[in-house]
């Protein structure tokens, strides 16, 4: 039985090793490039505007014993803007977040999990009750994109942070909305442990732990002040 199992093994083999070879497919031709990427619709004039609190988010994730990335935000936040689409590069932002508003979904009552991210071993918010960010430059790299260069005061340490920004579209002034409206999507990565937050940090070589790496992903509209009506005519005397 095994003697005959082995010949036949053998015999398919031979015969697939001496039938044609299939001919090789002819070169395909490369795929079109894609569209070049088009600049969003702006109706919004330039001018200074403010956050809109209830269309922003700050959201940060973080490794989690290297089985997932754990997801938490921030819920108190302020930014002014300097807006000017005719020369990207010209713009600025800062925008300050309190560090007690941080938000995760542990699920219960004890212990505090956010107070606990507040507190001394993580965020120290008694000590630094502020996380700012002062944009320093702006790279344009598309129509719609750009790198905004800042620097990013966290837990008391000032250091240098990127974000790829994305230049979603901007409205003019309507019934439903007075003032213009604009609006940004920004994505950037950094080391807690660079701004003195290593409380949990896995040791070389493991994953044991909260990872040093955060990233951050933010989604913001920002508005301008509805324009003053203008003065009522002064009646010919």
């Amino acid at each position: 039985m095994k003697r005959s199992f082995w010949i036949t093994a053998l015999t398919a083999a031979s015969l697939a090793a001496c039938s044609p070879q299939p001919a090789q497919k002819a070169e395909t031709a490369p795929a079109p490039a894609a569209p070049a990427a088009k600049a969003p619709v702006n109706e919004a004039s330039p001018g200074d505007y403010k956050i809109d609190e209830n269309h922003a988010s700050v959201t940060f994730r973080v490794s989690h014993l290297g089985m997932s990335r754990y997801t938490a935000r921030f819920t108190d936040i302020e930014a002014d803007l300097q807006f000017d689409p005719a020369n990207p590069a010209a713009m600025s932002v800062s925008a300050t977040i309190d560090p007690r508003s941080i938000e995760t979904d542990f699920h219960g009552d004890k212990p505090d999990f956010d107070a606990e991210l507040a507190g001394p071993s993580w965020l120290d918010s008694a000590k630094f009750p502020k996380i700012t960010f002062k944009s320093t430059k702006v790279d344009v790299t598309g129509p719609a994109t750009a790198k905004v260069t800042g620097d990013l005061t966290l837990h008391g340490v000032t250091r240098p942070v990127t974000l790829e920004t994305t230049f979603n579209g901007g409205s003019k002034p309507s019934a439903m909305d007075p003032g213009s409206r604009i609006g940004f999507s920004a994505h950037g990565v950094l080391k807690r442990s660079e701004f003195g937050v290593s409380y949990g940090v896995p040791a070389p070589g493991s994953n044991f732990g909260v990872g040093d790496e955060v990233e951050v992903m933010i989604e913001a509209e920002f508005t301008q002040a509805a324009a003053a009506p203008p003065a009522p005519a002064t009646p010919a005397s």
